[in-house]
């Protein structure tokens, strides 16, 4: 067994608070064991509240931060988050195509959580055509899954129709759903696999589905099965927002490291 840490190359774009994006990435991966591996893929202006502004990265740019990384790393996994334009998301199924054996993680986000844009562009037809066909795990939220598969009639029918477009295993999120707790569902082998239900929080949370994400990324390069993965993943989301904080007038930044601030008020207690 090595002792190195697995590397997680992600593709994602740069936010100024720390909140989402790379930041909530790295943030994640770091407290989950992993060593993340950055693309920047594109450049934003926001705040906790929402997007003031962003470009996309040149196309050209993104293939070679990848290709650098890639030439010298051995990376354990994928995760991609806001891609910007079709043409890096086209670029980045190129590069991941060549490493069959390394699981992908996609966060199909296309607008923040006060729902402004974060591509120039809709990306629906690409991500089902060209980057779901090579992807392990794909974590929508109820919101994106209806619009990635948008003849469907029910959320079991959106994950069976993206899985029908090649992605392995699909886990739809249930925050936007009206329900008292919140509802997660896994599904793999053309069926529904597990249903993770948390206590709903009732702040909201900006770099929610990034956490997730990166921490689904993380545990799939320790070698976890999927749905063993999945379920520490998801545990480890939820805490973090459990001890988000409020550092901005918008929405809570989720903890990433609420477990070290634990363990240091543990210490002083005893």
């Amino acid at each position: 067994m090595s002792d190195k840490l697995p590397i997680v190359l992600v593709f994602a774009g740069a936010d100024p608070t720390g909140g989402a994006g790379l930041a909530a990435d790295v943030l994640t991966l770091a407290s989950m064991g992993c060593h993340a591996a950055v693309v920047v893929t594109a450049v934003t202006a926001q705040d906790t509240a929402g997007i003031k502004a962003f470009t996309p990265i040149d196309t050209g740019l993104v293939i070679q931060q990848a290709r650098a990384v890639l030439e010298d790393m051995p990376v354990a996994a994928f995760k991609t988050g806001m891609l910007g334009n079709v043409a890096n998301v086209t670029a980045v199924a190129s590069i991941i195509a060549d490493y069959p054996d390394v699981p992908l993680v996609v966060d199909p986000v296309q607008v923040s959580g006060r729902g402004d844009a974060l591509a120039e562009e809709p990306l629906d037809d690409a991500l089902r055509t060209v980057l779901f066909p090579r992807t392990t795990l794909v974590t929508p939220n109820s919101v994106e899954a209806r619009a990635l598969a948008p003849e469907a009639d029910s959320l079991d029918a959106c994950a069976q129709e993206l899985m029908n477009l090649g992605c392995q295993y699909v886990l739809i999120t249930g925050t936007h759903e009206p329900t008292p707790n919140v509802m997660h569902r896994l599904y793999g082998n053309r069926r529904r696999l597990e249903d993770y239900t948390f206590e709903r929080l009732q702040a909201q949370f900006h770099g929610s589905g990034c956490t997730l994400a990166s921490a689904c990324a993380a545990t799939l390069a320790h070698g976890l099965e999927m749905p063993s993965a999945v379920d520490e993943a998801l545990q480890y989301a939820w805490e973090s927002l459990k001890y988000a904080q409020q550092l901005g007038m918008g929405q809570a930044i989720p903890d990433r490291l609420y477990w070290a601030r634990q363990g240091d008020t543990h210490t002083d207690d005893e």
